[in-house]
């Protein structure tokens, strides 16, 4: 098994039985999984993780970058992934799947028809993985699940990098037949890869925070960041990676924001193919945007731009660039 992070479950353990690696994984295991794409359909990728739901530890993650998909195929791809950990780690467990997507979970649990081909395609492909009498599913809130949405979004990262995904502080281990043992202490550890000068995240102010959220977090969810915190003058979007946040409060000085004053004008996102941008852009209208530069759309930044420029009731600016 490549590109997946090993732990040691048995750390202070280890020697047992005349200096042999204890081997007994337990008997029951928590799957955590998720998948995002930035576009919608757009650059996808998937996290997934197996923790021994005893302790809390992570035995095993991975994540992959799978191309231009949608969000629920990329979500689905992780769940497969998650089982096919679980199983390399013990077959016979018992396994109970946590994810914050509503729609697999319910499929999952029969409760919902499957009615997408691609998603019909992965559903029996994580039935086969392991027996589904032995499978559980839970749907738990987006804050739960950090860990394998952390995941997910690495791997859209380096996909969208056109790198490989790597662990972090990944631990090389030798692998067995089934693809899938704890690392030891003494492998050597891989250099983390730097992270400087990439960009942590943005902050936006706000006169009026339910509306900038209404049409700024609609769009930012839209565009594949996940709403992860609110409280009482904010709310963010994103992952530990990257995130922007929109905030108001009594530090916001009068005036209002005029995208023309010195300063940041405007943020432009990748958002897909040229019929994406123009999907998301009618979409835009229901949620407070309006059409910048009508008259020269779609080419308003050049003949070789394809973009909709969009602006909200409170002035702020978001441009959506095709791939």
């Amino acid at each position: 098994m490549t590109d997946q992070q090993l732990f040691d479950p048995y750390a202070q353990d280890e020697e047992q039985d005349g200096g042999r690696p204890r081997q007994d994984l337990p008997a029951r295991l928590v799957v955590e999984a998720d998948g995002g794409s930035r576009g919608n359909p757009g650059h996808a990728g998937y996290g997934a993780l197996v923790r021994d739901p005893d302790t809390g530890r992570i035995l095993v993650e991975k994540a992959a970058y799978i191309g231009k998909a949608s969000n629920n195929v990329a979500e689905y791809s992780g769940l497969v992934s998650g089982l096919e950990l679980a199983r390399e780690l013990n077959p016979q467990a018992a396994v109970h799947v946590k994810m914050d997507s509503k729609l697999v979970v319910e499929q999952m649990s029969g409760r919902w028809q499957i009615k997408h081909a691609d998603m019909r395609v992965l559903a029996a492909k994580a039935r086969k993985v392991l027996d589904p009498r032995r499978v559980t599913y839970e749907w738990i809130p987006r804050e739960r699940n950090k860990d394998a949405d952390r995941l997910s979004n690495e791997a859209m990262d380096a996909g969208m990098a056109g790198v490989d995904w790597k662990p972090r502080g990944a631990a090389a281990s030798p692998s067995k037949a089934s693809g899938a043992s704890p690392a030891t202490h003494d492998a050597p550890v891989q250099e983390a890869p730097r992270r400087v000068g990439r960009l942590h995240h943005v902050e936006v102010w706000t006169n009026d925070l339910p509306a900038a959220d209404a049409s700024l977090g609609w769009l930012l969810e839209r565009l594949g960041f996940p709403r992860k915190e609110s409280w009482k003058d904010g709310v963010s979007f994103g992952s530990e990676e990257f995130y922007v946040v929109l905030e108001s409060g009594p530090d916001i000085a009068a005036g209002g924001h005029d995208r023309r004053r010195a300063g940041v004008n405007h943020l432009a996102f990748r958002a897909g193919t040229r019929a994406d941008v123009d999907l998301m852009a009618r979409r835009a209208a229901s949620h407070g945007w309006t059409l910048l530069f009508a008259d020269r759309h779609p080419f308003a930044g050049g003949p070789d731009h394809y973009a909709a420029y969009l602006e909200n009731a409170e002035g702020f600016e978001v441009e959506l660039v095709a791939d």
